[in-house]
C-alpha cells in the first residue's frame, strides 16, 4: 500500500482549514496535494477529529487482530478435521 506523505492528523487540518472558508484550489497549492486526493480524504476524514480519528486506529487494529484470530482457528480446524478423517 503507498504511504501517505501526510499523516491523518495533517489531513484533518488541512480539512478543518477547508471548512473553514480556504478554497480548495489555494490548500491543494500550499501543501502540494492534488483536488481528487483532497475530496478522497473528504470522504475518508470528513467530520473527525482526532478523537474520533483514535478510535478508528483503534478499531482497525481490532478488527485485524480478530481477522487474524478467526484464521488461525480456522486452520486448526481444518487440521482436526483432517486428521479425524484418516484415523476413520
Amino acid at each position: 500500500m503507498k504511504q501517505s506523505r501526510f499523516t491523518e492528523h495533517q489531513i484533518i487540518k488541512i480539512l478543518k482549514e477547508a471548512e473553514a472558508g480556504v478554497p480548495v484550489t489555494d490548500l491543494c497549492r500550499q501543501h502540494g496535494f492534488s483536488r481528487s486526493g483532497f475530496y478522497k480524504w473528504k470522504a475518508k476524514y470528513g467530520g473527525m477529529d482526532a478523537s474520533s480519528l483514535k478510535r478508528l486506529k483503534e478499531l482497525e487494529e481490532e478488527n485485524r487482530k480478530l481477522k487474524q484470530m478467526y484464521a488461525d482457528l480456522s486452520l486448526e480446524l481444518t487440521v482436526l478435521k483432517d486428521i479425524i478423517e484418516k484415523k476413520l
